[in-house]
């Protein structure tokens, strides 16, 4: 039987998704047919991205779960219409990605590097950092990328702390959830945010909560803009509260080009390159979804549509 897969997602997504997902498909036996163009009762899979035209799925009455292409589901989570399985994207080139811009940024502002970078004026700036093992870092979200985030710097040697809505145990992490959030940020130097944007996650970092953290201390947002409150961390950066902000993500995307953030001499932009879905490992994880929801298996990734990821 053949199983019929669209693909709602851009024009350019398909033309780098078509080859992998093929590929990852073929090595599991599946017999299908995959495309941009399918008639909505006969789609038995929706491979998905939220900015995609389909936004009612009522249509389509026979399909089996829409598996989303990114790791962020906020923008379809909340859809009346989807009644079926929603996945989202984990995989090992999203983690890796992540893992790799998050350690690098952090160790940026742990060794000072800016100011041997923008130092060039001939001043013999010899100011020592401190070890990893003095520098108290939380990590906000423990999930998937978090966890791993947390390892990667475990291993470094960095005191580590870490929160999530639910426990969570991860050696060399000392972990908080809910109710523990002030503890989790108190005296920290570096602040990681990667939780998931729902309402209670929105303005997690506002005048209160960053008032929390050491003198000079570093925020880092690869998760999503919502998570902070913009003004209060521009008045914190301004005050000396905080001595920098590296932002990848924010509320409107792309960041207008005469927002405060590209010019402010104490916040870094990354244009949301912290980590992307890559076509070649995430079709793994799409065809091993539906070669699972072919044989009658659990789904891998799958939203809790209440908690919202």
């Amino acid at each position: 039987m053949t199983v019929n897969i669209l693909f709602a997602a851009t024009r350019e997504g398909w033309d780098t998704y078509k080859a992998p997902l093929r590929k990852a498909l073929e090595a599991r036996n599946i017999s299908f047919h995959l495309a941009q163009d399918i008639a909505p009762e006969n789609v038995d899979y929706i491979v998905y991205a939220p900015s995609s035209e389909v936004q009612d799925f009522t249509p389509f009455t026979r399909c089996n779960a829409v598996l989303n292409l990114w790791a962020g589901v906020e923008d379809v989570t909340g859809n009346p219409t989807l009644k079926v399985p929603l996945a989202r994207m984990v995989d090992h080139g999203l983690t890796r990605g992540m893992v790799e811009w998050v350690t690098g940024h952090t160790l940026r502002h742990h060794l000072g590097m800016d100011a041997h970078l923008r130092g060039q004026d001939g001043v013999w700036r010899k100011a020592v950092p401190p070890l990893a093992e003095h520098r108290s870092v939380t990590l906000l979200g423990l999930g998937a990328l978090g966890t791993a985030c947390a390892d990667a710097l475990v291993a470094l040697g960095f005191q580590m702390r870490g929160y999530s809505r639910q426990p969570k145990h991860i050696p060399g992490v000392d972990t908080f959830s809910a109710g523990g959030l002030n503890a989790a940020l108190k005296g920290a130097e570096i602040v990681i945010l990667l939780l998931p944007q729902t309402p209670q996650t929105e303005n997690i970092l506002n005048a209160q909560t960053l008032s929390l953290l050491a003198p000079g201390a570093v925020v880092i947002n690869p998760g999503r803009g919502p998570l902070i409150d913009d003004a209060a961390l521009l008045a914190a950066l301004e005050s000396g509260a905080l001595g920098h902000a590296t932002l990848d993500v924010f509320r409107r995307e792309p960041l207008p080009a005469e927002d405060i953030f590209w010019t402010h001499p104490k916040v870094t932009v990354t244009p949301h390159i912290a980590s992307a879905t890559r076509p070649e490992t995430s079709a793994q994880v799409i065809a091993e979804n539906i070669r699972r929801g072919e044989n009658g298996a659990p789904f891998l990734h799958l939203v809790n549509r209440k908690s919202g990821y």
